[in-house]
């Protein structure tokens, strides 16, 4: 049996981090990956959807150019989009495993098994079996998979999950997306911009749910600003295939059944916990209700030696708050006294507009006891988002009216996903309205907008009323 001082069950956004981490301690490690290195983040996740996102953005934006003086006519080819994503994939699976390499650790390709609290089995390709110890802990990092409905069961080609989604070479006439949450909107908009009739069925009352609504009904606009179709308290039954090789979906609706044609179905209604077929139950980790693995601040399950990281540890289910975890729990099982001890986890939404996020809404800060004051300053007050002809969206900020410290930032708008940092580092900073408000931002820019909003909550905004 081959020793280790650790070893890291999946090479997603919480395993290669800690692969890499625990090499640069100088922990003799083993990563083993049954898939691609990346995980779903950068095989089919985060990178390759970001990829068409921004194709579409860009392809929208050339069609409607001629306003800011250029007249182009554009064309869309999707086997040379499908090419151009595959590469930036390949680029940066390629860069993990350099990357796990240069750190010290190893990088195995096969399908493990817990047999102990230090033991891992690892079945290879050709079937063989080989079984290692980790002296110090095990990292499980397998991360979550897509949730398929039993009445619409993925084909791959017309009834498809998020995967096959950001693979496809021929545009959709008719898109049906199941679900209104964040990945069926972020790839529903995608194709609805490359000339797909798009529509969203979701069951519960309204799209986006757990983002501040103020943020949802902007991106909620903008779908149907586009003709795309929401059906929210909605419920998918199931569908028939019809001679022409379309599809007849049917639906409830306000409790009256209806059905609706399209073309290709995309299940999204979320993603599960990876947890299952690890040997978990066999060495005694307790897994949840859900599937989830319960760890305390250090990433420990129950079992001490054995750690969880990223989606399979609970949500929320983030790359981001993964590759985090994975860092931390790695200095844990160096032997570092560290824990989780962040303030907040910022999300971000690529829809179009985007929306991000950082704290607590306004309601959340009322639930706990907050006496709240809010800010808001609109991108269409704002120069630099004029001069992009982009001025849909706003920046929130809500804080406690007492003290004035900020409880949470919220964004709908361009360049939300990047403008959320100064947010999140202003809570873990535990800020105060007046530092925003009064750090000098530059001009132009659309990070101004945090500075007004914070200067609006305080009643001292320039290039807006105050209330």
């Amino acid at each position: 049996m081959k020793t280790y001082d650790a070893i890291v069950i999946g090479s997603g956004p919480g395993g290669y981090p800690a692969a890499i981490r625990l090499g640069q301690l100088k922990q003799k490690t083993l990563c083993i990956e049954k898939d691609q290195p990346g995980g779903v983040c950068l095989n089919w996740g985060c990178i390759p959807s970001k990829a068409l996102i921004s194709t579409a953005h860009l392809y929208e934006k050339a069609s409607h150019s001629a306003v800011m003086g250029i007249k182009a006519t554009v064309e869309l080819d999707p086997n040379a989009l499908q090419d151009w994503k595959e590469g930036i994939v390949k680029k940066l699976t390629s860069g993990v495993r350099s990357l796990i390499k240069g750190a010290g650790s190893e990088l195995m390709a096969g399908t493990a098994t817990i047999t102990g609290p230090k033991t891992v089995e690892v079945t290879l390709a050709d079937g063989s079996k080989e079984t290692f110890e980790a002296t110090k802990g095990i990292i499980i990092a397998t991360g979550a998979t897509t949730i398929e409905i039993p009445t619409f069961k993925f084909d791959g080609k017309q009834i498809i999950g998020a995967k096959e989604a950001v693979s496809l070479r021929e545009i959709p006439k008719r898109l049906l997306v199941i679900g209104g949450g964040i990945i069926g909107l972020e790839l529903g908009m995608v194709y609805q911009k490359f000339g797909s009739k798009l529509t969203v069925v979701e069951a519960l009352p309204n799209i986006l749910t757990g983002v501040d609504p103020d943020c949802a009904k902007v991106v909620e606009r903008r779908i149907l600003k586009l003709g795309g179709t929401i059906h929210t308290n909605a419920r998918a039954l199931g569908y028939e295939r019809q001679a022409d090789g379309s599809l007849l979906v049917k639906i409830e609706l306000d409790g009256k059944e209806q059905t609706i044609p399209c073309d290709v179905v995309l299940v999204a209604v979320g993603m599960r916990p990876a947890s299952k077929g690890l040997g978990l139950e066999r060495v005694g980790v307790h897994i949840d209700a859900r599937g989830f693995i319960p760890t305390d601040k250090a990433g420990r399950t129950n079992i001490p030696s054995i750690y969880a990281v990223g989606d399979v540890s609970g949500p929320p289910l983030l790359a981001h708050k993964a590759m985090k975890e994975g860092e931390v729990i790695a200095d844990v099982v160096a032997g570092h006294k560290v824990e989780k001890d962040w303030v907040t986890i910022p999300g971000a939404i690529f829809t179009d507009p985007e929306i991000a996020t950082a704290g607590l809404t306004e309601a959340e800060a009322v639930a706990k006891g907050y006496e709240v004051t809010v800010g808001k300053f609109p991108f269409a007050a704002l120069g630099k988002a004029m001069a992009m002809n982009e001025t849909e969206g706003f920046v929130k900020v809500i804080a406690d009216k007492k003290t004035k410290q900020i409880l949470g930032f919220h964004i709908v708008g361009p360049d939300a996903s990047t403008m959320i940092s100064e947010g999140a580092l202003a809570l873990e900073m535990a800020a105060f309205l007046d530092d925003v408000a009064m750090t000098i931002h530059p001009h132009p820019t659309l990070g101004e907008a945090m500075m007004e909003a914070s200067a609006h909550a305080l009643g001292a905004a320039i290039h807006i009323a105050n209330r």
